[in-house]
């Protein structure tokens, strides 16, 4: 897989790796080198991967799934998250340079390569699907390695640049966790794991654009079209009402179809009841024309964390209280 030759939207960018010192990178003190690799993997964002990950191995099992087994899809996860995490800044290391939020990724300051970036991006997709295909199973290792080709290739390298809908289909690779998490345990896929994968697809639109909301003049300097780059903050969070209602009926399929019992109902019903709250609160300031720190558009954007965390928290608590 070379990326080396990846044709993207010209910007207009400083080289990457010298901004702010001309020190080689393998000068760099040891310690801060490894901070720097470590970073490339994006580990805040695989946290919240995992944790869509590990519970649906508790309902898959209907119980305590092999700790060991959980062991190695947490670290298979992480490996192959932070391959395509790593690949993605080297893909993306062009516009970082101009982003606030991204001047202090490794390959911005200079702290690690590109060519050391691409090395490491894909020395980590080869060694997590063997890890995955040979110490969990081979179905695992393909959801993974497909995963991880979604979000370089198609999101990363073609959609980003291109549509406003960039997040919605680039969310697929960020759904992915789902169903390796089932497919660990089961080495198949049924309807559950389907399910909770819609809920995060439908998820990923209403819990990104709120902070691409906020950034926006950023992604607009550097000619990425995030919907609230072309479209109005009205119709942004008329489309993150939309997807929010979509996202909570989908997330209460699993009790119907006998995978989930009242606990789980419980706290979907409860959680999905305040983002809907969140949501439309959203929408009545944007259609008041509410701008700036008063438009609030954070609020969301916090609780769609805490919302999928109690979510997939319940789906591995549901199965004891059957």
């Amino acid at each position: 897989m070379s990326l080396s030759g990846v044709c993207v939207t010209a910007v207009e960018s400083r080289p990457a790796g010298v901004i702010g010192t001309s020190e080689s990178p393998a000068r760099r003190p040891f310690g801060a080198r490894v901070k720097g690799f470590v970073a490339l993997t994006k580990p805040r964002i695989i946290e919240l991967l995992l944790i869509t990950t590990v519970p649906v191995m508790f309902l898959a099992e209907q119980g305590v799934p092999d700790l060991r087994l959980v062991l190695l899809t947490c670290v298979g996860g992480y490996l192959s998250a932070g391959g395509a995490n790593a690949l993605n800044m080297y893909i993306d290391r062009d516009i970082d340079a101009l982003m606030d939020r991204t001047s202090q990724r490794p390959l911005v300051t200079g702290m690690v390569s590109p060519r050391e970036c691409l090395a490491f991006g894909i020395a980590l997709a080869v060694v997590s699907t063997l890890l995955f295909g040979l110490t969990v199973n081979w179905l695992s290792a393909w959801l993974s390695l497909g995963a991880l080709l979604f979000y370089v290739v198609v999101y990363t390298m073609i959609l980003k640049r291109r549509t406003a809908q960039n997040i919605v289909w680039g969310g697929i690779a960020g759904c992915m966790p789902v169903l390796i998490g089932w497919s660990a345990v089961k080495d198949s896929l049924s309807w559950a794991p389907v399910i909770l994968f819609l809920v995060i697809f439908f998820w990923t639109p209403p819990h990104y654009w709120p902070l691409s909301m906020k950034v926006k003049e950023d992604y607009a300097r550097v000619g990425v079209p995030m919907l609230p780059v072309v479209a109005s903050n009205k119709t942004v969070a008329k489309q993150i009402v939309l997807y929010s209602w979509v996202m909570v009926a989908v997330s209460l399929l699993l009790t119907p179809l006998g995978y989930t019992g009242w606990f789980y109902t419980a706290v979907a019903l409860a959680s999905g009841g305040w983002w809907l709250w969140e949501a439309h609160a959203l929408q009545n300031r944007a259609k008041a024309e509410v701008t700036g720190a008063k438009l609030k558009e954070m609020r969301l954007f916090h609780w769609s964390i805490t919302y999928v965390s109690l979510l997939f928290v319940a789906v591995a608590v549901d199965p004891f209280l059957r």
